[in-house]
């Protein structure tokens, strides 16, 4: 009979494609990691991977091996956890990523509430704006968009996210206000450039009635970072197009106004990610029914609309 961490070993390496991952995930060492699954290929007697500096391939022995046994493990892997969380109180380090900007302003502020409630957690989170693997990177979860869902990781729509023409009142006082986006062209523009194709960000704005028209900013200064943008747009520069969880507060204080009422773009969704449900420790359980519940009582999914 295998041992539960031989399979387990071999499932989690399966779907990151690596020793070192799976062994970050399973908190062993890459070297525990491979000699359970070495010793999971003698017992039966086929190999299960090829390796080669370039990580691991599953032969054909290895991928109806996988097929066959890696819902049963969750199953078991559930169960455990399960038991597990109704055993005590959720504890532990719990490892979490989200963009800068939206961790700083709407994550991070959830957190004293978090930690009143579940004291033995330590929520380590990482603010950076790129996307992660959860887990290849050994996170418990994440928040963004965008993200591909590889075998083990599931995500859960918080709220979709529109883009919106603002200005201050001070840029637009004196100065004609744009009935349409092409009107954009006549003003002054702070305008995002993309850190990944370093191509200016071409929006497409839609009217109340499903009318779709291209923005033709007239720049005055490009920035490739949100924050630059909504900070350049706040010194009176010109307009800008950002997401609304960028400007939501400037709106609500009136340090901002939206230009161009009723347009906007869809710019997806921001969702929550987390590895199988199945798989749940009751810490990240606990982060996920917490989070579920905060954009309820703070009505975020609402406020991130245009509308």
């Amino acid at each position: 009979m295998e041992t539960l961490s031989n399979l387990e070993s071999f499932v989690r390496s399966a779907e990151a494609a690596s020793f070192s991952a799976a062994a970050r995930r399973l908190a062993l060492t890459p070297a525990a990691v491979s000699r359970n699954v070495a010793q999971l290929e003698r017992n039966l007697g086929v190999r299960l991977f090829q390796r080669s500096t370039r990580g691991l391939t599953l032969t054909e022995a290895g991928e109806r091996f996988l097929n066959a046994v890696a819902g049963g493990l969750d199953t078991i892997q559930g169960a455990i956890a399960e038991v597990a969380a109704t055993a005590g109180q959720p504890a532990g380090v719990l490892k979490l990523n989200a963009a800068h900007r939206f961790g700083c302003d709407f994550l991070l502020p959830m957190m004293p509430a978090f930690l009143q409630r579940y004291p033995a957690v330590l929520p380590d989170w990482h603010f950076d704006n790129r996307q992660v693997d959860l887990i290849r990177d050994g996170f418990d979860a994440a928040v963004g968009g965008g993200f591909e869902l590889p075998p083990g990781v599931v995500a859960r729509e918080l709220a979709r996210v529109h883009i919106v023409a603002v200005a201050t009142p001070q840029f637009m006082r004196g100065r004609k206000a744009p009935v349409k986006p092409a009107d954009l062209a006549d003003h002054e523009g702070v305008v995002l450039r993309s850190v990944f194709s370093g191509r200016i960000a071409r929006r497409t704005l839609r009217s109340p009635h499903g009318e779709a028209q291209l923005c033709e900013q007239r720049p005055v200064i490009t920035v490739n970072d949100p924050d630059a943008l909504v900070r350049g747009v706040l010194m009176h520069m010109g307009i800008g197009l950002m997401a609304m969880p960028h400007v939501m507060h400037y709106l609500e204080s009136g340090e901002l106004v939206r230009v161009l009422p009723g347009w906007h773009d869809d710019a997806g969704a921001i969702s929550l990610y987390f590895t199988s449900q199945k798989l749940l420790p009751a810490k990240t359980r606990a982060f996920v029914d917490f989070l579920i519940e905060q954009f309820r009582e703070q009505r975020l999914a609402q406020r991130f609309l245009a509308a």
